[in-house]
């Protein structure tokens, strides 16, 4: 396993994101909140606040993208073997309704084989608390080996 692997299990949610947060900083203007990660899966909360607000009131379309990165970006980070690496490497987003209050980032890669070298498209389903779903994003990382 990876070693934010182990830093999750070890730390817990809440110091485990903190950690997140100061190895890349940006992630940090989303306020995110790991709920659960594991190989494959995970869930990552963030506020609606002012901070993230657009021009409209709601959260900005890059908010949203922040969040879709963060989920994939560990998930991805605790699934692949300890011989391979990753970057990502891409981002297509749709934006599907107004994000208006708190948003979950769920990102489900079950299917994904992890040992095979090269491009993954990595699903991230952006809900809001009343379960719409108001952004789905599809992260492409690429995986390689260590060298």
């Amino acid at each position: 396993m990876s070693q934010l692997y182990d830093l999750y299990q070890m730390a817990g949610a809440e110091a485990f994101t903190k950690k997140v947060c100061e190895i890349a900083p940006y992630f940090s203007t989303i306020d995110p909140t790991f709920i659960e990660l594991r190989a494959g899966y995970s869930e990552v909360t963030m506020p609606n606040t002012k901070a993230v607000h657009n021009h409209l009131g709601t959260v900005h379309a890059i908010a949203m993208c922040n969040l879709a990165e963060i989920a994939a970006g560990l998930m991805t980070d605790v699934s692949i073997p300890e011989t391979h690496r990753w970057i990502p490497v891409g981002m297509n987003v749709q934006y599907i309704a107004k994000a208006t209050t708190d948003l979950r980032g769920i990102a489900d890669a079950k299917d994904i084989d992890w040992t095979i070298e090269g491009d993954k498209n990595i699903q991230v389903s952006i809900t809001d608390t009343h379960g719409l779903e108001v952004c789905k994003a599809f992260v492409k990382v690429k995986i390689g080996l260590k060298k």
